[in-house]
């Protein structure tokens, strides 16, 4: 039903993930990420608690692939689930059951796993994957990852078209630096680079004055009096 790309960029540290799928809705329940832990995807027949109790499993120091052999060990359709892991050090692990539909797979990177099934081939996780490679040090992760998807649909995508896109990322706060969802749109990629460009002028400034753990002030004092929201 769908491709993604799950990642840490090795220079700052932030974590992603992005997607597009033929049907509605793909932000709500494929992407976790917590920052300095992980990041997983889960997607096929989705369960969510392969991204809750993955990411659990990072935060208490297990690498990537063993954090997916133990949700996957637990899972009793796990046939049907497709799962990306990418840990705070840039280890990958993948799972594409035998029972997803055609074509399914993954390939494994540096620092990155791409994701997919219900594709018209292969070529659009390895095109995908070798945009991101082809990024490294150009662009911010959030930029990448959309590139990423970019290639994947013009690749072939997913068997259907595209419907709904969406991009996670996080940095060096428990809440996400980015969290861009198209839920239903005829060119839903597209939009995802339209609404990153705007809200790079007017909303990221503003998430960036944020409250942080180490400054719960954050940039009051430089912010709109009127708040953020």
């Amino acid at each position: 039903m769908t491709f993604s790309i799950t990642a840490r960029d090795p220079d700052s540290g932030q974590l992603g993930i992005a997607a597009a799928t033929g049907t509605s809705g793909v932000g709500q329940l494929l992407t976790w990420a917590r920052t300095r832990v992980g990041a997983v995807a889960t997607q096929g027949w989705i369960n969510p608690y392969l991204g809750i109790d993955g990411l659990d499993l990072l935060a208490n120091g297990h690498p990537a692939d063993k954090a997916l052999r133990a949700v996957v060990h637990l899972d009793d359709a796990a046939r049907l689930r497709q799962v990306a892991v990418v840990d705070a050090k840039g280890r990958t692990a993948a799972h594409t059951g035998e029972d997803c539909a055609d074509w399914a797979g993954h390939v494994l990177g540096d620092g990155f796993v791409v994701a997919g099934n219900i594709l018209e081939s292969r070529e659009t996780v390895e095109a995908c994957a070798e945009r991101f490679r082809g990024t490294t040090g150009e662009e911010d992760l959030v930029q990448r990852l959309i590139l990423a998807l970019e290639a994947g649909e013009r690749a072939g995508g997913d068997r259907r078209g595209v419907r709904s896109a969406t991009v996670y990322v996080v940095a060096g706060e428990e809440y996400p630096l980015w969290d861009l969802r198209v839920d239903d749109h005829d060119a839903p990629i597209e939009e995802l680079h339209r609404l990153r460009d705007r809200l790079s002028e007017t909303l990221l400034p503003q998430i960036r004055k944020l409250p942080t753990r180490l400054d719960t002030a954050g940039g009051l004092s430089d912010t709109d009096q009127d708040g953020l929201v």
